[in-house]
């Protein structure tokens, strides 16, 4: 293939640049130790609370609840309330589905 037709194949590739941004954004999430520790946990429970992933984890709830936003935000998490109480749990996502394969090797 000419060199010239290839280049200009592979930039084709990389127009998307909201999907690009998005894979990046979602990498940086879990790029902290603590936002992997959670995404961890998350991805061998079906849901856990703010307050069980404190526990855990070792750090404050309103760190948790702070880091759990930030993934929220990336829409890679979501949450429902029973009372006083959120649970979060991974959303169905490519993303996630590579996390839990990674994870699964720990």
């Amino acid at each position: 293939m000419n060199s010239s037709i290839y280049t200009d194949k592979l930039k084709k590739e990389l127009k998307d640049k909201n999907a690009i941004t998005a894979c990046a954004r979602e990498f940086n999430m879990v790029g902290d130790p603590t936002r992997l520790k959670i995404c961890y946990l998350l991805c061998r429970h079906k849901e856990l609370s703010v307050g069980g992933i404190a526990e855990v984890v070792g750090v404050s709830i309103s760190a948790v609840s702070h880091t759990l936003r930030k993934l929220q935000n990336a829409n890679m998490v979501e949450s429902r309330r029973e009372s006083r109480t959120v649970y979060y749990k991974l959303k169905k996502s490519p993303f996630t589905k590579i996390i839990k394969t990674q994870m699964e090797r720990i």
